[in-house]
């Protein structure tokens, strides 16, 4: 920002006191909003949280790895790795292969090998679904003429789909993002089955209501977990602008999709106990939270965008960028075994100090928003360390981010959703897909055993994780 007349002198001179203040003014303000329009340009997914795949060509990926001069494939004492065979009792058929004569000298052999080498090759027959088909007969009365149709048989489903093919489109969906469109021609080609996109639909809408049981199970867990990752990300519902919701915890995901990102959606799916520990970013919707951990892989994206304004902003993001790389070498220590967590905490005690003065010079940077983010971070310090005086808790939300991916995925080749019971179809199947392979459970089994629950009047089996489970997870 100038101080400098923009005008010659001559004309500068001519001035009163008060058109020359107020052009100093109108300038400053136009050079401020240069200034932020230019960094709103340059945001990337090294300085923001734009994801990579918004990166303009003009940003530089990191470098790869530089060859390590090592031959490709397991290294020396790298245990070796083989593909599981199938039991012997699950086998389709044994065919005993012997060797007719000796290879050296011709002679015959007799004889069976008491541990032959197994070799097992896998196929897949041609995929036929099985249909069924019920005739309900319509007959009239001799005495009175009244016709009676007959009903279907106890556990026949009404629709036209069995437990396990719905099963299958629900998985397509859920678990490998495909449209409605990619599975109707999937369904033909690989079962030779006709299928219309509004069944689809259909379908998808009867899962939703089907899995809110187990669903809602789920919440309440979440809700009760002593910790939890969240997240959230744009998602688009009725054309309308919504958010798509993420919690984590231990053995559990939940998707939430709401119109808000307000704090009143967090505090219904963390739940407000007090001694709840969340990691999360810093919006101000968890604002709220007592217990926190700051997520540091966006701290440090705030510091290169301190870098990339440059000036004294500059200095004050390479210094606590510096501060977060020992942090993380640190840490990374730790979590390999190689560093006690003592030493972290010792190290630690000593950077706060470090940190904490940085933070206060960058208070007082003319940058407006670097101060503004300094400032933050100084009212919220004792977030920035709960993980070195909480075990098992990350200093970074890449629990939740993860998480948040696959449906970052489903947004791009869905668009979102039309409705709100597109939405609930949506976050209830994102939420049972990732809490079942957090528990290796097989998705399909248990949505067809959910499906086949429903058929049967039967309540649905739980998705929640087994005192076992959760001690093995804790």
């Amino acid at each position: 920002m100038t101080d400098q007349a923009p005008l010659s002198q001559d004309i500068w001179d001519s001035l009163s006191p008060e058109a020359q203040a107020a052009v100093l003014a109108l300038v400053r303000s136009y050079e401020q909003r240069i200034a932020a329009l230019e960094e709103r340009v340059n945001k990337n997914s090294t300085n923001s949280s734009k994801p990579p795949s918004s990166d303009p060509p003009s940003v530089k990926r990191r470098p790869p790895t530089p060859p390590s001069g090592k031959k490709r494939g397991g290294q020396p004492g790298h245990p070796r790795r083989v593909r599981t065979l199938v039991p012997p009792e699950q086998v389709g058929q044994v065919v005993e292969c012997k060797p007719p004569h000796c290879r050296k000298c011709g002679q015959d052999l007799q004889g069976n090998d008491p541990e032959p080498l197994r070799h097992q090759v896998a196929e897949v027959p041609p995929v036929c679904p099985v249909v069924d088909e019920y005739r309900l007969h319509r007959l009239v009365c001799t005495d009175c003429g009244t016709s009676t149709c007959a009903t279907l048989p106890p556990g026949v489903p009404k629709g036209a789909f069995g437990p396990r093919l719905r099963a299958i489109l629900s998985v397509l969906a859920g678990a490998y993002r495909l449209g409605k469109r990619p599975i109707r021609q999937l369904v033909s080609d690989l079962l030779g089955l006709s299928i219309s996109i509004g069944m689809i639909a259909r379908l998808e809408r009867q899962g939703a209501v089907e899995l809110a049981t187990p669903v809602q199970e789920i919440r309440q867990q979440v809700r009760a977990a002593t910790s939890a990752h969240i997240d959230e990300t744009s998602w688009p519902e009725a054309r309308a602008k919504a958010w798509l919701w993420v919690a984590v915890t231990a053995m559990a995901t939940v998707f939430t999709i709401a119109t808000s990102r307000g704090a009143e959606v967090a505090k219904e799916i963390l739940g407000t106990a007090a001694a709840k520990l969340v990691i999360s970013d810093r919006l101000r919707s968890y604002s709220w939270i007592r217990r926190r951990q700051f997520c540091w892989a966006h701290l440090r994206r705030d510091f290169q965008a301190m870098i990339d304004r440059g000036g004294p902003s500059a200095e004050v993001g390479r210094r606590l960028l510096e501060h977060s790389n020992r942090l993380f070498e640190w840490w990374h220590r730790v979590r390999d075994g190689t560093m006690a967590r003592s030493t972290l905490q010792s190290y630690v005690a000593i950077m706060r100090f470090s940190v904490r003065d940085d933070l206060r010079q960058g208070t007082e940077c003319v940058c407006k928003k670097t101060a503004a983010t300094c400032r933050e971070l100084l009212a919220g310090e004792t977030h920035l360390w709960t993980f070195v005086r909480v075990e098992g808790i990350e200093p970074t939300n890449n629990e939740a981010e993860r998480s948040l991916r696959h449906a970052v995925l489903y947004r791009k080749t869905s668009g979102g959703t039309d409705s709100e019971a597109g939405s609930r179809f949506v976050e209830r199947i994102l939420t049972v897909v990732a809490t079942c392979r957090q528990q290796k459970i097989n998705v399909l089994e248990y949505l067809t055993r959910c499906y086949q629950a429903h058929r049967d009047g039967q309540p649905a089996p739980s998705l929640l994780p087994t005192p076992s489970a959760a001690e093995k997870a804790a």
